[in-house]
């Protein structure tokens, strides 16, 4: 097999696991030109990876090693490995110097999640945001400005702030299933302010649990609003991506604000065509 084919195939796997397994992505990934849309692929497979040691069925012993596993695999990547993800991550080194410590952060906040971290306040959860979803914004960002100069820290700041929105509505979206997983992330703080009780997250809606729902996608939006000022240092084809997920995020924010009951019936989704016309509206120049 020569080297090309070799990078050839490890594209088309990265390409592959993002289109099936990051699909609120996808939309967005496919809207850039070639090289971009194969450099983000390679990072969205490698946090696929390190997302499915945490939800997978390995004994907590066994995650913990596979998560030192993948970044002890990260040390690897200047020697080509031959593993397709790390030598797909080869040509984002090479191309848009990728932050690798950003894939270090996220496996970091995974382990909070197998520690079982509780959040008693946001200044608490907000590290967790960074870790798990601000990485990813900081190595999207990277890929991003391929060829624009460099990635300044002002931008890095509003990729990891978009990175946090997107994590909150995440963690709107599946409070009854994360709870059903022994996993509270909305601060405790907020709840007891709220008057509702831990257990409430897992039950029928209340008025209270409602109220909270709202409160907390306030929040996001705030952060959805500082985060999306990155879009004026992108190209257009990048900026449409960023408008791509992010929008798809942004309207499903606004679903559970006017329904905030619905998240305690089961997770919320846009349906295909909706996602689709949220990419076409970004790629026309549409602000989420």
């Amino acid at each position: 097999m020569t080297a090309a084919l070799a990078q050839s195939t490890a594209i088309r796997y990265c390409e592959t696991v993002t289109r099936t397994e990051a699909r609120n992505f996808w939309y967005g990934i496919r809207l850039l030109p070639a090289t971009k849309r194969r450099l983000l692929a390679s990072v969205y497979a490698m946090a696929r990876r390190i997302d499915d040691v945490a939800d997978g069925d390995l004994p907590l012993v066994a995650k913990r090693a596979a998560l030192a596993a993948i970044a002890a695999s990260l040390e690897t990547i200047e020697s080509g490995p031959s593993d397709p993800v790390l030598a797909a991550l080869h040509e984002g080194i090479e191309v848009c110097s990728l932050p690798l410590s950003a894939f270090r952060d996220l496996i970091d906040g995974v382990r909070m999640d197998l520690d079982g971290v509780a959040y008693h306040s946001f200044d608490d959860l907000v590290p967790y945001c960074r870790r798990v979803a601000g990485s990813i914004g900081r190595l999207s960002l990277a890929v991003f400005r391929t060829g624009e100069g460099p990635v300044t820290a002002e931008l890095d700041a509003l990729a990891d702030d978009l990175g946090v929105a997107l994590q909150l509505t995440n963690i709107l979206r599946d409070v009854r299933e994360d709870f059903g997983n022994g996993r509270i992330y909305l601060p405790l703080d907020d709840l007891a302010r709220c008057g509702v009780e831990p257990h409430e997250l897992g039950g029928a809606p209340s008025p209270q649990a409602s109220a909270l729902v709202r409160y907390e996608a306030a929040r996001a939006r705030e952060w959805f609003d500082r985060g999306l000022a990155l879009t004026a240092s992108l190209d257009r084809r990048s900026a449409a991506c960023v408008g791509a997920m992010a929008g798809i995020y942004a309207r499903l924010l606004v679903r559970i604000e006017r329904r905030p009951d619905q998240v305690f019936r089961g997770r919320l989704s846009l349906p295909p065509y909706e996602k689709a016309w949220v990419a076409l509206r970004a790629l026309a120049g549409a602000t989420p």
